[in-house]
């Protein structure tokens, strides 16, 4: 390559014998892409169709399913087509519109998910005011927010690379994250400083406050009858569960680019992969049977399904 290919293209060298497996990588990809699209797609269809969920924690629902079909379509089309070429490449530009794509995408669940907590605090703590606060005008500002402030955000980060000056053409990974900041030939002062920010405004902070809601909420229901505690941890552990993997999820993604040099090179591929496949399979298995009336819906779907 020439130096102005190697300045427009970065190689992703993350995979592992793709050579003699990339028949078996393509196809048990793109069956996992599938089956992530449709069942992701058939709770928020549901939530869509039916009357008695169109309620505020079930529009916060269908949008961080939602997300994962999104999140899931900025890495596995690339993905696949990679697994089939001769050169797993792209251009420096288009890596930093996946990066901030897909950072977008996690970093709005983060939100989403401080918008269900609240949802659920209101719902349980101040029953006489939920009709009051959380309204349609409520649900669409933070649904809003919850997409525009990461998007927001992510692109002052795209704006900052403009001027970074990149010497290293090679990746360590399967798609474009947080690996391209140790693509520059100087590590940027600025970047590392607003991702920082970044990383605390819309992950670090939201958390908090999602933990400080719950424990409220555990608080206000540890006073009142056992049958209404139970129901108010029934709505609120699916929840709690997507946060844990969620921020597993990017503990991980933190904790990879900064060791990546000490981690095999076959360990990181199977656990990106798992990443890439357990989180937006999660979210829809959560809430499709911890949900009872998502639940109900979802079976009467499927026997009617099997009924044809």
């Amino acid at each position: 390559m020439d130096d102005e290919v190697n300045v427009t293209y970065i190689t992703f060298d993350g995979h592992v014998e793709l050579q003699k497996y990339r028949h078996l990588y393509f196809v048990v990809m793109f069956v996992l892409y599938i089956i992530i699209i449709c069942w992701n797609s058939t709770i928020v269809y549901l939530i869509v169709i039916h009357e008695n969920l169109h309620e505020p924690m079930y529009i916060f629902i269908a949008a961080l399913l939602i997300n994962s079909i999104l999140y899931s379509t900025t890495i596995y089309p690339k993905l696949l087509i990679d697994f089939l070429s001769e050169e797993q490449i792209t251009t420096f530009p288009l890596c930093q519109f996946q990066s901030a794509v897909y950072y977008t995408m996690t970093t709005s669940e983060f939100l989403l998910l401080s918008a269900m907590a609240y949802d659920r605090y209101v719902s349980i703590c101040k029953p006489l005011q939920y009709s009051t606060i959380m309204r349609k005008t409520t649900v669409k500002v933070c649904l809003f927010t919850a997409w525009f402030v990461p998007a927001c955000e992510l692109g002052i980060s795209v704006l900052l690379y403009i001027n970074v000056k990149i010497c290293h053409y090679s990746m360590q990974g399967l798609f474009c994250n947080t690996s391209i900041f140790k693509l520059q030939c100087v590590p940027s002062v600025a970047l590392s400083i607003y991702g920082v920010f970044v990383l605390v405004n819309i992950c670090l902070l939201p958390m908090l406050f999602i933990v400080f809601t719950y424990i409220r909420i555990l608080i206000v229901t540890n006073r009142r009858f056992k049958t209404t505690r139970t129901k108010a941890l029934q709505t609120c552990l699916p929840h709690l569960l997507v946060l844990i993997n969620l921020s597993g999820f990017v503990a991980y993604d933190v904790i990879v680019v900064r060791l990546e040099s000490d981690i095999p090179k076959l360990a990181r591929f199977v656990l990106t992969l798992q990443i890439m496949v357990y989180h937006p399979l999660l979210n829809p298995f959560i809430y499709g049977l911890k949900m009872k009336e998502i639940s109900k819906h979802l079976k009467h779907l499927l026997f009617q399904v099997e009924s044809h």
